[in-house]
């Protein structure tokens, strides 16, 4: 069993940064792929990132790749997605994830993901 725990959202202007972090329990964490996913009012749950058990291999939506960087350290058991040049429809819901199934498929596929956390929300105003 794993479990995470977001913190690091907030309020941030256009154009601004904000780095959210995930803290995760459990030994096994560093066995799993991870990723970050978030939800927009009205809108579906979306995948953002993702990171493989070493950190070496990472995979990004289109919509922010170049943008945002996701990162892990296994030894804290943290994860981190740092986010630049935010954009007012990156406002959402924020999660973090993670799981031994992450990336069998596709890894962008919420329900390949066993572990969740609560979400932080992040908000970018115009």
């Amino acid at each position: 069993q794993v479990q995470l725990v977001e913190s690091g959202g907030g309020l941030v202007q256009a154009g601004g940064s904000l780095r959210v972090s995930c803290a995760a329990s459990g030994r096994t964490f560093s066995s799993y792929p991870v990723g970050w996913f978030r939800q927009a009012p009205g809108k579906e749950r979306e995948f953002v990132a993702t990171i493989n058990r070493s950190g070496g291999i990472t995979y990004y939506a289109d919509s922010v790749k170049g943008r945002f960087t996701i990162s892990r350290d296994n030894a804290k058991n943290m994860m981190y997605l740092q986010m630049n040049s935010l954009k007012p429809e990156d406002t959402a819901v924020y999660y973090c994830a993670a799981g031994p199934r992450a990336w069998i498929g596709t890894y962008s596929s919420s329900i390949n993901y066993d572990y969740w956390g609560q979400g932080t929300q992040v908000t970018v105003s115009s």
